[in-house]
């Protein structure tokens, strides 16, 4: 086995002068590189094009901070988006094309190539390290990435974030609080307001915000059904028992992540339409779903939600 890929399986990265102690000459290395055998994420770092490869943006993106954090050192620590990153958040519509870094000395350039660098007090306890990555905490993370992003984007931040577990409810109002004299930060007490942790996925919390913003009430989250004898049939995404609606949000996961052993996808297809049906028929509620594409016609999915309770009505 090459050397080096005991390098990448701990670190994701290796850099030129490991390659040079590997036994690579630097005509070598540009020879490799150029048959695309490597691939080069930054000055000096370089990864195997089969592994690089095989991330998704999110661990290409784990990669390249690792790169960073190694280059810089205890003169920062990750934030922002590498922060979520580091901290296993969720995350959907944010740019992921460069590392975000807080300096530790003050110093830094504020756009340094693949390098954002901002500056910001930093405590000594605030500085946490993850599976190697030095990073700001969670609920931080979460709130400096919420001022560069739009309202909808927030809204999937936050109900991520909680989550996980990584922050609390609680943690994230104090951190607002701290922070609502900052420039740009008003806009959020909203979104912080309405974050939830029983936002199920990125799907249910894009959900959540278009029923805020086209003036729907707001939904009980992950709502229990149970049959006569009291056992489970299902757990419902939203419901709203006084125009007697559920509401779900039909994300591909689920027919594929979380199969059981032996199920296949059209299995558990129909499987969740006999749930679907079984609830109709104890609870008599209307059912609208929700899949991706429908969140690409706003206007149209909340005409769906509207109707039904113009009905209820």
């Amino acid at each position: 086995m090459d050397p080096l890929r005991l390098i990448t399986a701990a670190e994701g990265f290796f850099t030129r002068r490991e390659a040079k102690n590997a036994g690579y000459a630097d005509r070598e290395i540009t020879a490799v590189v150029r048959q695309g055998a490597w691939h080069r994420i930054r000055r000096g770092a370089y990864v195997f094009a089969d592994e690089w490869a095989a991330l998704d943006p999110v661990g290409r993106h784990r990669v390249r901070s690792r790169a960073v954090q190694r280059s810089l050192g205890s003169k920062i620590a990750l934030s922002h988006v590498s922060g979520m990153v580091a901290h296993g958040i969720d995350l959907w519509g944010v740019d992921l094309a460069k590392v975000h870094v807080t300096r530790l000395d003050g110093a830094g350039r504020p756009l340094e190539g693949d390098v954002v660098h901002h500056l910001g007090v930093v405590a000594e306890d605030e500085i946490e390290t993850l599976d190697g990555l030095r990073t700001l905490p969670a609920v931080r993370c979460a709130l400096e990435t919420s001022l560069q992003a739009n309202d909808e984007v927030t809204q999937c931040v936050l109900d991520a974030g909680l989550r996980a577990k990584a922050f609390t409810k609680d943690e994230l109002i104090a951190g607002y609080r701290r922070m609502n004299q900052w420039p740009l930060s008003h806009p959020l007490g909203t979104a912080v307001a309405h974050a939830d942790p029983l936002s199920g996925s990125i799907g249910e919390s894009r959900c959540l915000w278009l029923f805020r913003i086209g003036g729907l009430p707001r939904p009980q989250l992950q709502v229990p059904v149970y049959r006569a004898d009291g056992s489970l049939v299902g757990i419902v995404d939203w419901a709203w028992p006084q125009f007697r609606l559920f509401g779900e949000f039909d994300g591909k996961v689920k027919y594929g992540k979380f199969l059981r052993p032996g199920q296949s996808p059209s299995d558990a297809v129909f499987e969740e339409k006999r749930r679907e049906d079984e609830i109709r028929e104890i609870t008599d509620y209307g059912f609208v779903r929700v899949v991706w594409d429908d969140l690409d016609s706003p206007r149209r999915t909340l005409s769906r939600f509207e109707s039904r309770m113009r009905i209820a009505s």
